[in-house]
């Protein structure tokens, strides 16, 4: 079993979690890094406290407490219009302070995201694809899948 700590965008603090969660059932996204039979659980959800993060500093901290053996930083911070600009730095604090891994994404990106963002320019000046190539791999069928 593999414990995981979630962090999601400010934007998104009032989100249930819902697409997070089955993705992490179903091992897709973010999760995907992942054997299909190592059971995942979660072990904290929280948001990184709004612009520029503030909870990134401290929220790691009460995961692990609860035993998380990673770290994911959800997908919303890079599906949200504007993504998120400091999501690098964030993978690489969590990583240097915490010595845990950190993981960029959770759930596959829906694909109506995919569409609408391929027109615009975040992802390009931000280096999204080279960030998280994987994300971009998934299967289309499973992204159309998490446009609901």
């Amino acid at each position: 079993m593999t414990k995981i700590g979630v962090i999601i965008c400010e934007r998104y603090q009032k989100c249930g979690g819902g697409k997070c969660l089955r993705s992490l059932k179903e091992h897709s996204g973010g999760f995907a890094k992942y054997p299909k039979e190592d059971e995942l659980e979660l072990v904290g959800y929280s948001y990184c406290g709004g612009c520029p993060g503030g909870n990134i500093e401290y929220v790691p901290a009460e995961m692990i407490k609860n035993g998380a053996e990673a770290i994911h930083l959800a997908t919303g911070l890079i599906v949200g219009y504007p993504p998120c600009p400091r999501i690098n730095d964030f993978k690489k604090f969590i990583e240097t302070r915490y010595r845990i891994p950190c993981v960029i994404g959770t759930h596959p990106i829906p694909q109506k995201y995919i569409n609408v963002h391929k027109d615009l320019p975040f992802w390009d000046r931000i280096g999204m694809k080279n960030i998280v190539p994987y994300m971009f791999e998934e299967d289309k069928k499973i992204m159309e899948a998490y446009d609901q």
